[in-house]
């Protein structure tokens, strides 16, 4: 069958018609044999004729009204530029080419009756009718093809995994014209075998005649004069026949821009060649074209389905002989699949008159089924209404169209249905449950400690844990169930139809929740190591009127974050409350934001006493709500973390803190003073850290030996080289730092040693329990006895009574920080502290003394 569209596109102009509402060439036409007519009028293949010197439609056939969806008094009389959407004047330069036979072949874009718009390719040639001087035109639909071309293009994956099975021949050629790589289907079109491919160039088998057109070609691709290109050519096949092909060419090149070599696809158009011949030709040109068609033909009886007549490809297609068809029924022959798709079709016929490109499958005679599609148009033999029905295999076409559903809709990692489909499943279910007043529950799970997988063991060993949770997931369920990836490291199922009590569908809920929990748990083999894992698992309930997907997805990663954040390897269940803090979260999120913006942070200072001196303090933020209410940091730091703003924060109050270290160095009393300034985990790890802290120091004239960083435990756990290379870089500037909260993370002696600390900094919860917990007590003493040894002064904060300070200087502490001396003040409180030696500060330093 054809496979071109036409276009031509000229400024409209009425065109005459005789008494019969027919137009010259459909006179012609009626002239010439049956055979000829029934192919013009009831083939398949949209066709038209044309008046070139106005582009206005003078004849066309049923498939052309089927295709453009316009009635014949519509289509015919119209001008082409109703259909083409290229300028009149381009159009009418075309028209010009293929009335002087420069050009028969185009490609456009037309516009159907309802407005969409698609890709079409049109054959053009001039023809004689009647004395009359017209443009024969073939259209056909290539938005499909195009569409291929471009994924072709555009997907070096889907390239890989269809260029052995693809439809069209496809070659790789060099610069100099040799056939680099090709496809079964491009050796099968040349005629020669795969293996000898490869010692031939485009040269050899390329007629003398037409090498200069396709050598012109060549050169303009690979000098980039064009970026991709269409032509029509012959080659020499190995036993010396010519064969007609399309090619179009583009140029593959690397990440770096250079060549590396062209792609032609090449389709076989030696039917397309044959048809055109046909329809200017007699019954023996149309008998030719019927029988050596790539695509099936049959007539048949449309009463019955008798076959009357049938062509070589469609015997090939379905494996039978010419005599074992003809005069036998396509019920008879068990052809139909589905009982009803011949009943549709006729169904269809009767109201249309024709059907074009119905995908049904179909039986071979060896019983394969596979897909076809089938055009059919109702057509008079003698009297008998029959139908005329070219047939094509789209199984190769199918197998495509699943694949980029499952790409679209599935995990390629996985193969679970992906949030695309997860959220369309979703749909169902609360659809489904509104009108059926049951309960439902999804499921997020989320993988504990995936993140440390992935870095110590890779993300290959990764993607099979993936692999083998997707796998046990699918054994917790029923098979009604879905199971999905939502995303990264987390995962959902969703439970249909539970109970309509919401008690027990969350108890239902609870006994999969925990069957998945004992199945993640198991151990498993990676990368030749056992590894355990656990999951985290927020349920919601849902099935009420106002339930909508975005809220019922929400709910559920609500909950699973509670279930994290209780320690992970549990299960939490959304409730209204879970949703009441995430507001209020959010809420506090937007103050913040604008907190930062109206500079509503304070730093506050806290003193440090050194046997008995005063030697600095620590910078601890306040955030002073309007109208003046004090925030204390543990109330926003978490959100800003979580959110990003301790950036913009963090930075400020590093500003801040050296800001007033220079203020001070002017004054002999406070020249000396360190402050220390408590630093993030997120703004340690930025890439800028180490310019961010100097730009700091630098702006404001700050001594860098009067700058004390705090760092947690908690940092040092990821990535100890690049900890250790920061802190040497800003050591070497004159910066100290500190090891605050020690004691309560992971500190390993193998590394703690490579750090450049100056000081160790015993938390709080030992020193408020070490009088009544020995083990706080022995925690604490460790501190100092490693201080002394790694040579690193120890101070203790939250000291608040008397006891404590005495305890831990009878340990051989006696640098302290907490409210025993001092709350954290705010500077103007914490400027007169240093103004009256005599007053605070003097009771400072004597009851640090006693120590």
């Amino acid at each position: 069958m054809p496979r071109e569209v036409e276009a031509i596109f000229p400024a409209p102009v009425e065109s005459s018609k005789d008494a019969s509402g027919c137009g010259p060439a459909s006179v012609a036409l009626m002239q010439y044999d049956v055979r000829f007519r029934m192919l013009f009028e009831e083939s398949g293949s949209i066709m038209l004729l044309i008046e070139p010197s106005d582009g206005v439609i003078v004849d066309a056939n049923a498939a052309a009204f089927a295709y453009y969806g316009y009635a014949r008094d519509q289509l015919i009389g119209m001008p082409i530029s109703q259909i083409n959407t290229i300028p009149s004047e381009e159009a009418f330069l075309e028209r010009d080419r293929a009335l002087r036979k420069e050009r028969n072949h185009f490609n456009f874009r037309h516009r159907l009756a309802g407005g969409e718009e698609r890709d079409v390719e049109v054959y053009s040639s001039p023809i004689d009718l009647d004395g009359r001087r017209l443009l024969f035109s073939i259209v056909h639909d290539v938005s499909a093809r195009t569409r291929a071309e471009a994924q072709l293009r555009n997907s070096e994956e889907r390239y890989r995994l269809t260029f052995e099975q693809a439809a069209v021949g496809i070659v790789h050629i060099s610069i100099e014209g040799r056939f680099l790589r090709c496809n079964a289907r491009f050796a099968e079109i040349i005629g020669y075998p795969m293996e000898e491919v490869g010692s031939l160039t485009f040269q050899q088998i390329t007629p003398p005649g037409e090498l200069a057109e396709v050598q012109k070609l060549h050169q303009q691709i690979w000098t980039g004069a064009a970026a991709h290109g269409t032509l029509e050519k012959r080659y020499i096949r190995k036993d010396g026949s010519l064969i007609w092909a399309r090619l179009t060419v583009s140029l593959l090149r690397d990440s770096e821009g250079r060549a590396l070599h062209s792609i032609a696809m090449v389709e076989d158009i030696s039917a397309l060649k044959a048809s055109q011949e046909a329809l200017r030709t007699s019954e023996t040109r149309y008998r030719t074209i019927f029988q050596t068609s790539l695509d099936g033909i049959a007539i048949t009886q449309m009463s019955d389905g008798r076959y009357i007549d049938v062509n070589k490809a469609l015997l090939d297609l379905l494996g039978y002989e010419r005599d074992e068809m003809i005069g036998k029924t396509s019920v008879e022959l068990g052809s139909w699949v589905g009982a009803k798709d011949r009943e549709n079709m006729l169904e269809a016929l009767r109201q249309n008159s024709s059907v074009t490109d119905l995908k049904i499958r179909y039986r071979r005679k060896n019983g394969g089924l596979f897909w076809i599609q089938i055009s059919s148009t109702v057509i008079e033999i003698d009297g008998v209404a029959c139908l005329l029905s070219v047939v094509r295999n789209i199984s190769d076409a199918k197998a495509a169209e699943d694949e980029i559903r499952s790409l679209a809709f599935y995990d390629h990692l996985t193969h679970l249905p992906n949030r695309r489909l997860l959220m369309d499943r979703l749909r169902q279910v609360l659809a489904a449950s509104n009108r059926k007043n049951r309960k439902d529950a999804l499921l997020l799970v989320g993988l504990d400690h995936f993140k440390t997988l992935n870095d110590s063991l890779g993300h290959e060993t990764g993607d099979l844990l993936l692999q083998e949770v997707a796998r046990r997931l699918l054994l917790c369920v029923r098979e009604a169930d879905t199971v999905a990836r939502s995303g990264g490291d987390e995962f959902a199922v969703v439970l249909d139809d539970l109970s309509s009590v919401p008690e027990e569908a969350a108890a239902q809920a609870e006994i999969i929740g925990r069957k998945v929990l004992a199945a993640v748990s198991k151990p498993l083999l990676l990368a030749g190591r056992e590894w355990h894992t656990t999951c985290s698992i927020g349920i919601n309930v849902f099935g009420d009127q106002i339930d909508a997907v975005n809220e019922v997805l929400q709910h559920a990663d609500i909950a699973m974050d509670q279930a994290k954040a209780a320690g992970r390897n549990t299960i939490r269940f959304f409730a209204p409350a879970l949703q009441a803090a995430v507001n209020a979260r959010a809420s506090m999120e937007v103050d913040l934001r604008r907190a930062i913006k109206t500079e509503q942070f304070r730093l506050y200072y806290q003193p440090q006493i050194d046997r008995g001196n005063l030697v600095g303090a620590e910078a601890l933020i306040r955030w002073i709500h309007p109208p003046h209410v004090v925030i204390p940091p543990d109330r926003f730091i978490p959100l800003a973390e979580a959110t990003g703003l301790i950036l913009p924060l963090g930075k400020w109050a590093l500003e801040t803190a050296c800001g007033q270290i220079a203020a001070w160095s002017d004054r002999e009393e406070t020249a000396k003073l360190t402050v220390a300034v408590n630093i993030s985990a997120v703004e340690f790890r930025q890439a800028n850290f180490v310019e961010q802290v100097l730009s700091a120091l630098y702006s404001t004239g700050a001594n860098p030996q009067r700058l004390k960083l705090e760092l947690t435990e908690s940092m040092l756990v990821d990535n100890i080289e690049k900890v250790v290379a920061t802190m040497t870089e800003l050591r070497s500037h004159g910066l100290r730092f500190s090891l605050d909260d020690f004691g309560t993370g992971y500190s390993s002696l193998a590394y703690l040693r490579r750090l450049p600390l100056d000081q160790l900094k015993i938390d709080r919860s030992f020193v408020r329990d070490m009088l009544v917990d020995v083990a706080s007590g022995a925690i604490a003493q460790t501190i100092i006895s490693l201080g002394r040894v790694m040579g690193l002064p120890v101070i203790a904060e939250g000291v608040e009574t008397e006891e404590q300070r005495d305890f831990l200087a009878r340990l051989g502490c006696h640098s302290f920080q907490g409210y025993l001396f001092s709350r954290p003040l705010p500077l103007e409180e914490f400027q007169k502290l240093l103004e009256e030696p005599r007053g605070d500060l003097q009771r400072i330093s004597h009851t640090a003394s006693r120590g």
